[in-house]
């Protein structure tokens, strides 16, 4: 399995939140699974904690390292496709989110409903 995490199923995984399902705790500890974490995402974090809205572990890129997550890039391609997507949502990082799944053959795991309207594969966190 090919998966990349919205920033909230990154942030569960990281805590040990009780609010990650099973399907997608098993989807990512599984062995020949390789998990994406887009730089969209680590912005998005970088951001929020910077205006104390969100408290995250100070290692951030040393805990992807220890997850064996694989940091994906934002490629110039990746940016127009987000700018053509459909109105159905209207957060940047999510949009992006959805140009690189779509884009890189990868499987959003999300908790968010609206992103299956885009057509990308997705996993229910």
């Amino acid at each position: 399995m090919r998966l990349l995490l919205d920033t909230h199923v990154l942030l569960w995984w990281l805590a040990n939140d009780p609010s990650l399902g099973e399907e997608a705790r098993e989807g990512i500890s599984a062995p020949g699974s390789s998990v994406f974490v887009s730089a969209a995402t680590t912005w998005e974090i970088s951001i929020k904690q910077a205006l104390g809205k969100l408290d995250v572990p100070s290692d951030l890129v040393r805990q992807m390292e220890i997850n064996r997550f694989e940091a994906l890039p934002i490629r110039v391609s990746h940016a127009y496709a987000a700018s053509a997507l459909p109105r159905h949502h209207e957060d940047p990082s999510d949009r992006m989110l959805v140009a690189q799944a779509d884009a890189e053959g990868l499987t959003l795991v999300t908790g968010d409903p609206r992103l299956h309207l885009y057509g990308v594969h997705t996993l229910a966190a």
